[in-house]
């Protein structure tokens, strides 16, 4: 930006020789920091003095604009050496200044004989106060940027160490499964850790995404599906997936949705001998469909059995209880039937309905 305005200064005064001096307090100096005309080498490495001994260190001190049209003879300021190897005759000086402090010196110089007038000057102060704004306005954007950077790697930090605290539960779930002989606290408990590895595999797509608070869904549900198929050798898990990404809020439930049509599959759809478990995700005008599927034949029966769970935003709290006490209650009418597991819909943000069934094929 700096360089860009020393081009439009310089044009805008008609000449060839620009500068743009910033002010490095650390140091006591004033570093060319952009400029045009010079030779190579000045810009970006040659430094001055900030005493009232030059036009700029004058500008810089006092506050004052300072219109110098006779370098050779000037009696105030000295000539600094890289100005007269580029025979510099006269220079004019104004300040720039940033949130009421000092940022730097705006110079124009010319090797040509005439003068600098008052309009010269009032041209050079309000392009340095444009210079001011502009610069405050980056300062303003970088301070932005860096706030949303440590906000994303706290976000980040968050998300993983969720992630770390349910592997933990899930852990203790599983010591407690082995521990415990009475096959229905088992398979209760494993629907739990099934649940909370869901909800942990969210988390973990979350700290190590590239968007803050969004989920590739592909990911996440292959993950599910992964975990789930290591544990039921038995059963092929596959994934079609198309590149979805989702906010947090939604991952979570649809994670959940995939762990239950899965498991569900996965104990009911077949017998002992297994099968092909398929998990599929379509999105098609703005809507995204998940179906879950299995299919078994078992003992033949004319069994028909239906239930479904609302999933109406704001109603996460309740909603896998509800579901998970619905299907404990037809467990035994579903196992060794046919089982179909239908779909989860997706429009305009809304978790829509979810819904799972057990009907015999026909």
């Amino acid at each position: 930006m700096l360089q860009r305005a020393t081009e439009l200064c310089g044009e805008g005064m008609r000449s060839k020789y620009c500068k743009f001096l910033e002010y490095r307090p650390e140091q006591n100096s004033l570093l060319v920091r952009a400029g045009i005309g010079w030779a190579p080498g000045v810009v970006g490495s040659t430094e001055m003095r900030t005493d009232l001994a030059s036009p700029a260190g004058f500008a810089l001190e006092t506050g004052e604009p300072v219109i110098s049209n006779h370098l050779e003879n000037e009696d105030r300021f000295r000539t600094p050496a890289f100005m007269a190897e580029h025979k510099i005759r006269r220079a004019i000086n104004v300040l720039v200044e940033t949130s009421g402090k000092r940022f730097g010196v705006l110079e124009v110089d010319s090797p040509d004989e005439g003068k600098f007038e008052p309009a010269d000057l009032a041209f050079m102060q309000g392009f340095a106060n444009l210079i001011g704004v502009a610069i405050e306005r980056q300062q303003a954007e970088q301070r932005l940027s860096d706030a949303m950077e440590h906000q994303e790697l706290l976000t980040r930090e968050a998300s993983h160490r969720v992630k770390n605290s349910l592997a933990l539960v899930s852990a203790m779930l599983n010591l407690q499964m082995q521990e415990d002989d009475d096959p229905r606290i088992t398979r209760l408990l494993g629907d739990a850790q099934a649940r909370i590895t869901a909800i942990a595999q969210t988390h973990d797509q979350l700290w190590r995404g590239e968007q803050v608070g969004i989920v590739a869904l592909d990911d996440l549900v292959c993950g599910i599906a992964t975990g789930l198929a290591e544990q039921a050798p038995n059963h092929r898990i596959e994934c079609d997936i198309d590149a979805i990404l989702i906010s947090a809020d939604t991952a979570i439930p649809v994670g959940l949705l995939v762990t239950e049509l899965v498991t569900n599959a996965i104990k009911y759809a077949y017998d002992d001998a297994g099968g092909a478990i398929a998990v599929t995700i379509r999105s098609a005008d703005g809507r995204d469909r998940v179906d879950g599927l299995g299919y078994g034949r078992g003992a033949a029966g004319g069994l028909r059995s239906e239930g479904g769970v609302a999933a109406e935003p704001g109603d996460a709290d309740d909603r896998q209880p509800r579901a998970a006490a619905a299907r404990d209650d037809r467990d035994r009418e579903w196992r060794g039937r046919d089982v179909r597991y239908a779909r989860y819909t997706r429009s305009a943000g809304n978790l829509g309905r979810l819904a799972y069934r057990a009907t015999e094929l026909p």
